[in-house]
């Protein structure tokens, strides 16, 4: 049963088999249940439609408003993500959390905001700070597809997707009229605080939300051995307004802007104020740090039961803009700073058509990143060195890609749905402003990709009324080069500096996965396993050069391997107030390299590869009552399969590899009255000192987090 906060939540009570929403104001899919999953959850990701997950081929996963806000209390979206299976959250710093999700990271994994793609062609190989620029208190509910969905959303979606759906006022209450409502959350192994007022209308015809949110996250205090990690604290400010307007009953019209600023986070293990850890060691720079503004504003329109023969039109027009600057300080006092600010106008629209022949969801996306870079270099008397024609990528660049897609579902008998899918993408880069590695003059990179991709996947009900399914399938994906593959001028891993490439191939990958699914009064669970494999994928090739003290690597598609895992998640509900709940996840890989500047391939793990990791508890929170508890335990096993290029990262990977590691957490909520509610947690409660694999920073140690709702009546 959810917790109920008398109007704060709009909490939809949706059944195994429930169809999906008739009118376009409907919400697309219910509040999700206390810390837990539920199959028959409606998720608009994995179709590009509302639909059952139960009735759906994939491993998904869905964390909701109350999970995110009230159980969780999550402090960025990549914390959101943590403890499902299949998925690990590396930490370059506090403020850059990625990702890995079945093994990829980084540009191989694509996130959505509303489905407006948040990646763009200047995202970079491995672990970047991206998701940390989504405000997890303006998200109604994240949904993660895994494994590959190239053929509804293109490049970038081959590890997983995740779309974080914005609130609306219709999501947070039940009233019309005005409504006031304020969040606040601190924690003290974060030394933070977080406050966000929001107001909210909801009329006969249109409803509209506006709010911010101001953080202030001081330095991150780790387990009993290691104690404060100077310079991890940052700042950030989020702002979002968001309106509704229904043209008709099932027409209606959507217009918002998000903002984000995010202010001096620091990468601490590249400078003198890291920690060493486990042998780790302290880098010898004086300052790198990050900041970040990003700026979503967008028109969208959807429409339900149109005519007889169109069940679903969407349309999406945006423009999408992403600052960052770095500003680094080596050890000799050099500075530079350095930049990039990328402006995407982006358009998506499809529809949906119900046939004798089945379903079928037909669309087309264009996306246009303009691209301006810039690098100035500071001698150590602060007096200007020098203007560089790039700063991390080409300067001066543009890079399109514009698409078509077709999926079919189909209907066998009353227990069968084959789902056949087909892409076509045509992919550009123009970078005028590209600085030869060798001359340092100006050259210009042009080059453009095409890429046509299938996906036949399968749901078998067991029986007619549902309860157990089959699913599984085939899934290509596929990534085109984008400007940091081809124009990166910029460090990369610890001592190294990429360089600029001429010309690459699109990185191909096909995903076989076999999996199943229960949902029943008193148990829900589902389990997969997969096989990814990888070719032609883009690794980092050391030259044999030096750069400013720095070994030169560039990029070769020269990556062939794979990926493999099983996933298994349940809960069972022992009572009508208690539930048990677990999940596990074990997966290995393997990927052609060049680990020396030798040119000789070596197959070796994947870099950074997820060991086996499990999550088990339990919850006890009684019908209709004002209180609820939760016990967590969390694992994960050392990992020492490390790749030449884990192995030579040593300010995040010790020697040897990561520790193992187990967490205690537990949880409660009180809802005091109908305006207000509190929640706890002791996260790491026997104050463990412990780090996930490839982190920049430990965890928090010992962590109280309290947090209150207070909503107007």
């Amino acid at each position: 049963m959810p917790i109920k906060h008398s109007g704060a939540f709009l909490l939809l009570s949706l059944g195994l088999g429930a169809t999906a929403p008739t009118t376009a104001f409907s919400n697309d899919a219910g509040s999700h249940d206390v810390g837990t999953y539920d199959l028959a959850e409606i998720v608009v990701t994995a179709s590009r439609r509302a639909e059952n997950a139960f009735l759906m081929p994939y491993m998904i996963n869905v964390r909701g408003m109350e999970e995110l806000q009230i159980v969780r209390q999550v402090r960025t979206i990549p914390d959101a993500l943590r403890d499902l299976p299949g998925v690990m959250i590396q930490k370059t710093g506090h403020g850059q959390g990625s990702p890995f999700i079945r093994g990829f990271t980084g540009l191989r994994t694509l996130f959505l905001i509303d489905g407006i793609r948040l990646n763009n062609s200047t995202f970079r190989e491995g672990p970047n700070q991206y998701w940390n620029t989504v405000d997890p208190l303006s998200t109604y509910r994240l949904e993660l597809v895994k494994g590959p969905t190239s053929v509804l959303y293109g490049s970038d979606a081959i590890g997983g997707t995740v779309n974080a759906i914005s609130r609306s006022y219709r999501d947070v209450s039940l009233a019309s009229g005005v409504q006031w409502r304020l969040y606040a959350r601190a924690a003290t192994a974060e030394s933070s605080a977080v406050l966000r007022p929001e107001v909210g209308y909801k009329g006969r015809r249109f409803d509209v939300i506006a709010a911010v949110s101001l953080k202030d996250f001081g330095d991150l205090e780790a387990g009993h051995d290691l104690g404060t990690q100077p310079k991890t604290g940052y700042d950030e400010q989020d702002a979002e307004l968001k309106f509704h307007y229904n043209l008709t009953a099932n027409q209606r019209v959507t217009a918002a802007i998000q903002h984000v600023d995010q202010d001096d986070a620091w990468r601490v293990h590249k400078t003198i104020f890291g920690k060493s850890w486990r042998g780790t060691t302290v880098g010898d720079e004086l300052r790198r740090s990050l900041s970040q503004q990003r700026t979503l504003s967008y028109l969208q329109y959807r429409g339900v039961d149109v005519t007889p023969w169109l069940d679903e039109l969407a349309l999406s027009l945006s423009v999408h803009d992403q600052d960052e600057t770095r500003h680094r300080t080596r050890a000799d006092q050099r500075t530079d700073i350095q930049g990039t600010d990328v402006q995407t106008t982006g358009f998506f629209g499809h529809l949906v058509m119900p046939s004798a022949a089945g379903t079928f969801t037909a669309g087309a996306e264009f996306y246009h990143d303009e691209v301006e870079s810039f690098r100035s270099d500071y001698n150590a008397d602060g007096t200007l060195r020098g203007v560089r024609i790039q700063g991390p990528v080409a300067d001066d660049a543009t890079y399109q890609t514009a698409a078509v897609f077709l999926q079919n579902q189909i209907a066998y008998g009353e227990r069968t749905d084959l789902t056949l899918g087909f892409r076509y993408t045509q992919s550009e880069a123009d970078a005028k402003g590209v600085e030869d590695p060798l001359t340092g003059g100006r050259i210009r990179v042009k080059d453009d990709w095409s890429a046509a991709t299938l996906s036949a996947r399968f749901n078998h009900r067991l029986h007619t009324s549902g309860g157990t399914a089959l699913f599984g399938g085939v899934s290509q994906g596929f990534r085109a080069p984008n400007l940091s593959d081809l124009t990166r001028f910029d460090t990369a891993r610890s001592n190294e500096i990429e360089t600029p490439v001429s010309t690459l191939d699109s990185e191909e990958f096909i995903t076989y996965e076999f999996g199943i699914k229960h949902a029943g009064a008193r148990w829900n669970s589902q389990a997969a396993v997969y096989y990814t494999t990888i070719d032609d994928m883009v690794i980092r090739t050391p030259t044999g050069r030096i750069i400013d003290g720095d070994t030169e690597i560039t990029k070769k598609n020269s990556g062939n391997g794979f990926v493999k895992g099983i996933e298994v998640q349940a809960r069972y509900q022992l009572s009508d107030a208690w539930s048990v709940f677990g999940n596990a996840s074990w997966m290995d890989g393997e990927v052609d390299t060049f680990p020396t500047s030798d040119p000789v391939l070596v197959r070796e793990p994947i870099d950074r590869l997820m060991t086996l990791s499990a999550n088990g508890g339990f919850r006890w929170h009684p019908e209709d009552g004002a209180w609820w508890a939760e016990g967590q335990v969390g694992f994960a096993d050392e990992q020492d399969r490390l790749s030449t290029r884990d192995r030579s990262d040593t300010d995040r990977i010790p020697p040897g590899g990561t520790p193992a590691y187990t967490v205690l957490t537990l949880r409660g909520g009180w809802h005091l009255s109908n305006e207000l509610s509190v929640s706890a947690a002791i996260e790491n409660l026997f104050d463990k000192n412990y780090r996930v694999h490839g982190s920049g920073v430990n965890e928090p140690g010992t962590n109280l987090i309290i947090s209150l709702l207070w909503t107007s009546q």
